[in-house]
């Protein structure tokens, strides 16, 4: 009995130190200058990336279980203070919200809203933008 008790207990400390040294990884994000809030999983099956010599668009869905009003707040807050200037925002109540910007001539459109079960929600980042092609040296 004394022994099941000390090999419970070891194996009760590894799992706590293992648990305890696992780092948090910052959501995926294909633009550096739109952040994602902490608490959301990147959903890399219902997101698409498209790349072309002169533009990058993305379709970006992360999912947590966050309160879609104050993940709204704390989107507009994060993206105005990173150079996004807020264009407009509409919200259903069985939609969800979308919120658009624009920045330097690029388009950002974020979708917050629940899922059929209200466990999860959801925010879609579809955003475009130029790349600008390479200097070529001049001879």
């Amino acid at each position: 009995m004394r022994l099941a008790r000390l090999l419970l207990s070891v194996l009760v400390l590894v799992v706590a130190a293992g648990c305890a040294t696992v780092k948090s990884q910052p959501p995926h994000s294909e633009f550096e200058d739109i952040p994602v809030p902490k608490g959301l999983t990147y959903q890399p099956d219902k997101s698409t990336i498209i790349e072309s010599p002169s533009v990058k668009a993305a379709r970006l869905v992360y999912r947590g279980r966050l309160e879609p009003e104050s993940l709204t707040r704390a989107m507009r807050a994060t993206l105005e203070a990173n150079g996004w200037k807020h264009v407009s925002t509409t919200s259903t109540s069985n939609a969800g919200t979308i919120q658009v910007y624009e920045k330097g001539g690029n388009a950002l459109q974020v979708h917050i809203y629940e899922g059929l079960t209200t466990w999860f929600t959801y925010v879609e980042l579809n955003a475009t933008r130029a790349i600008q092609p390479p200097a070529t040296p001049s001879q």
